[in-house]
């Protein structure tokens, strides 16, 4: 249902749209009753945030909530950081480079690591297996794929890089020749919505109509970026 809701509306990437609305999800889980479970919180406390995604959270207003969760979570990385720091390094040697310091290794997993983006993760595959799955077997959906607005860069080389995990032979073929068509195609569309809105500043087409312009930035940073904004005024409060 997620995925043939995505492809019904009217967006820049429905993949973008499905990952959007797995954020949302997880973020409102992350300062919803969750940071309360013992479990979940030992997660959180080993994995943190991305940089983004601690922007996110922080934006639920959830102020003691979040204070909690960074709490036990500092605690972790002081705790973990101060049994690292003793440890000794070899130095750099004629035939041999120096050890990488056991701190730096961990500071390193620990900007690879945030819940929010491994909860999004989770599901996120399930629906891209979906897609493959629904173009092969739902003609109606097929319908859907062949009439949507394209996709960003990014999930348009998802969907080429997977796509033969699902599909063979000439349905291979059909699905990799229909998404490079709609990428292109959309993504020219955009960039001539962006010429004009430029267009627009000339005062030789300050009597002209706007056209499609108007919102042509928004729309040119999803397809370049795979950026969709919160609609204004919105938040996540869970206060």
């Amino acid at each position: 249902i997620p995925v043939n809701d995505a492809f019904s509306s009217d967006c820049e990437c429905p993949i973008c749209s499905m990952y959007k609305a797995l954020e949302d999800d997880a973020v409102s889980y992350t300062m919803g009753p969750s940071y309360m479970e013992d479990d979940i919180r030992a997660v959180t406390d080993k994995k943190g945030f991305c940089q983004k995604h601690l922007k996110k959270v922080y934006d639920c207003e959830n102020r003691l909530g979040f204070a909690l969760v960074m709490k036990t979570h500092l605690d972790r990385v002081i705790n973990d950081i101060e049994s690292l720091q003793d440890g000794k390094v070899a130095g750099k040697s004629m035939f041999k480079k120096a050890d990488k310091p056991a701190v730096t290794t961990y500071t390193e997993q620990l900007e690879g690591t945030c819940f929010v983006c491994e909860r999004i993760d989770n599901t996120f595959q399930r629906y891209l297996d979906t897609i493959f799955h629904m173009y092969k077997h739902d003609s109606d959906f097929r319908g859907k794929y062949k009439a949507c607005k394209g996709f960003c860069t990014k999930h348009y080389g998802i969907l080429l890089e997977q796509a033969a995990n699902s599909l063979k032979g000439d349905m291979l073929d059909e699905f990799i020749k229909t998404t490079n068509s709609l990428y292109i195609e959309n993504m020219k569309r955009v960039r001539d919505d962006v010429e004009w809105f430029i267009n627009k500043f000339d005062h030789k087409y300050i009597d002209e109509p706007w056209k499609n312009a108007k919102d042509s930035l928004v729309r040119a940073m999803i397809k370049d970026g795979s950026y969709i904004a919160d609609e204004p005024g919105k938040r996540n409060n869970t206060r």
